[in-house]
């Protein structure tokens, strides 16, 4: 245990020393933790002691939960120190060993995981336990904290030999799956198409709009794939499903009524209920759907909620023209937390702080926004959400007034962390939503303050330097917005700086026709499967794609090409789950398109008539449109290029 430097705290760990809000969360426990590294690993193999692993993040409401009940307990703390060496891990500061653990955790217990996750290792960091939360005191059907760590204590002393034996067939397993599964290749075709979006139709909700039942997800990438297949293939079924989900979320209360932006999930079927925590990924991926749907439909709904996504993450997250990570669900009410406190409301309190700040229409507005007596939400609050029920006037006054009320209690905590990838995504949005000059500046910082010396870095707080170095989420979303940087404002920097990242991503993360998800000894290989948002893998197969054509480069294409064969027996069987990755087979096989000019010829040219086009300024007077192989038009009429290629895509 370091010595204490906080007077008002009985204990610090080493987790003091880390830059990580998660980490820092942590730093006054009586657990002596320590951070994913040597020290740690050769303390355990040194001491001949398990490792207790511990992987979470800041807004997650069950790590709360688990680090009140245990870590903060003394007891616990007690049999954590004696016998095991402690480990806690950030998961948005290391994906990839969050990945491979939740990887174990799936094949152990034939389920997925979630956080907080609990892997025990054996001295020699091999994985031979998993859980998620596990309670204090025995309940839910599960063993208490305490017992379960003498109890693996236990099994450890007395058969060394047979849990590290289970260890080693764990990893082996592991591995094993991964090398069988990357074997499989199976032909592709555009049939996939119609086999997503039915799959997509199968598991829809039709009452609620929605994919699968409770906890119910965005599912971002599904809808923008959805709306790109209305683009190209006139597919109406595709697009009832994305706008019915978009409007029913709009309305619902997975979306803050109040405030605006997009909670993380919902806990039941209809929308109603979320959790509370607010992630910058969440509103990114659904600022560029609602992007999407505005560009094909002009309804003035989805542009609504363009602008309010944007004015929420303006007001909570953006700080130095960068974004924060995330906001909590938890927020105190007096001296306890409480999931939800801050954003919900009380029926009684809100009449009444309404009608003192002179609204003679409070039943309406209650209505409205469907607040009442029994309340939706536990303790009678209610978390506002919208039906068919008039809308009262001066609503933008109304929802401030409402704000205020809120703002009697404190907003929860927000992680604080700037995440290279997590940026890129929402600075995307900002291009798919027209916000373009929004876009450039906050992507100029970007790469002010985390692209240093040639290097790309994963994550930094404001006022420090950068230490995490980039990993390949980083570099596959990043570059994704430097293209559209450049396909806006056609500066060679924007197409140069990706060009030289993607160079250096296929030299760090590509090995043996694999790309994994870093390049330090810890391997873990980059999934295809859209979870909390797009796969990393399947985004940058996209980047390839436009890299190829713009840069004249057939080998990106052929990497690209490869990457789908590898991954074609999951695409296949599945393609619903992997939304991203058919999304940029269709690229593939539809093929992308340069428009070629001058820079004055392309500039605020739109092309939203066909996903896959980008700009390449040349010296040429005329235009000409090209395929990766061969132009295949030319014209000096910016209308006749567009009808060309309209008919060259038929």
């Amino acid at each position: 245990m370091i010595t204490n430097t906080n007077a008002n705290e009985k204990y610090t760990n080493s987790l003091i020393n880390e830059d990580s809000p998660y980490l820092q969360q942590h730093a006054h426990n009586p657990v002596n933790w320590f951070a994913w590294g040597d020290e740690a690993f050769k303390k355990a193999k040194k001491e001949n002691k398990l490792i207790f692993l511990s992987i979470g993040y800041s807004t997650c409401h069950w790590c709360h939960v688990m680090e009140e009940e245990s870590f903060e307990n003394e007891e616990v703390a007690e049999i954590i120190n004696k016998y095991y060496v402690s480990i806690k891990v950030d998961r948005e500061e290391k994906p990839h060993i969050d990945k491979y653990y939740q990887d174990v955790h799936n094949l152990l217990n034939k389920r997925g995981g979630g956080w907080p996750l609990t892997i025990i290792l054996t001295p020699d960091a091999k994985a031979f336990f998993a859980a998620t939360y596990i309670p204090n005191e025995a309940k839910y059907g599960r063993s208490s904290i305490k017992e379960l760590l003498l109890k693996l204590q236990s099994v450890f002393i007395q058969d060394t030999k047979q849990v590290v034996q289970s260890s080693l067939e764990i990893e082996r397993i592991l591995r094993d799956s991964k090398n069988s599964s990357n074997k499989k290749q199976v032909p592709l075709s555009l049939e996939l198409v119609d086999k997503f979006v039915n799959e997509v139709e199968i598991s829809f909700d039709k009452e609620n709009a929605g994919i699968g039942l409770a906890p119910k997800f965005p599912h971002a990438s599904t809808i923008d794939t959805l709306l790109d297949i209305y683009i190209i293939y006139k597919n109406e079924k595709a697009l009832n499903m994305a706008t019915s989900m978009l409007r029913a979320m709009g309305n619902g209360g997975i979306y803050d009524q109040i405030e605006g932006g997009f909670y993380r999930y919902s806990v039941d079927e209809a929308w109603m209920i979320p959790h509370f925590e607010k992630m910058l990924y969440t509103n990114a991926e659904m600022l560029s759907a609602y992007a999407k749907a505005y560009n094909i439909t002009k309804d003035k709904f989805y542009k609504l909620k363009i602008d309010e996504i944007v004015n929420f993450s303006k007001i909570r997250f953006e700080k130095d023209s960068l974004f924060y990570s995330a906001s909590d669900a938890d927020s105190k009410i007096g001296k306890q937390k409480e999931e939800g406190a801050y954003f919900v409301f009380e029926y009684d309190e809100t009449k009444e702080y309404l009608e003192q700040n002179g609204y003679k229409n409070t039943k309406d507005i209650l209505d409205y926004f469907n607040i009442t007596k029994e309340g939706n939400f536990e303790h009678n609050q209610n978390n506002p959400y919208l039906t068919d029920k008039k809308k009262p006037q001066n609503l933008s006054e109304i929802k401030k007034t409402l704000k205020n009320l809120r703002e009697k209690k404190e907003y929860p905590f927000v992680d604080y962390k700037i995440l290279t990838s997590w940026n890129a995504i929402y600075i995307s949005a900002l291009f798919e939503a027209s916000l373009n000059k929004k876009a450039i500046k906050h992507l100029d910082f970007l790469v002010e303050k985390l692209y240093i010396g040639d290097e790309l870095y994963h994550q930094r707080l404001i006022d420090k330097e950068p230490k995490v170095k980039a990993l390949f989420e980083d570099y596959s979303f990043l570059i994704t917005t430097l293209l559209k940087a450049y396909d806006y404002a056609l500066d060679e920097k924007y197409l140069d700086l990706a060009t030289k990242l993607n160079t250096q991503a296929i030299t760090k993360f590509y090995r043996d026709g694999n790309w994994y998800m870093s390049d330090d000894e810890f391997l873990s290989e980059a999934g295809i499967y859209d979870s909390s948002y797009k796969s990393a893998l399947s985004n940058m197969t996209d980047n390839l794609l436009k890299l190829a054509i713009l840069n004249e480069d057939l080998e990106l294409q052929n990497i690209a090409k490869d990457t789908l064969h590898v991954n074609s027996s999951s695409l296949s069987n599945n393609p619903s789950n992997t939304a991203w990755l058919l999304r940029t087979y269709m690229a593939y096989k539809e093929g992308y398109i340069s428009l070629k000019g001058t820079k004055e010829m392309l500039s605020d040219k739109e092309l939203t008539f066909y996903p896959f086009i980008v700009k390449k300024v040349t010296k040429d007077k005329q235009y000409q449109a090209c395929s990766v192989i061969a132009c295949f038009a030319y014209s000096e009429d910016f209308k006749t290029i567009v009808s060309k290629i309209n008919e060259f895509k038929r």
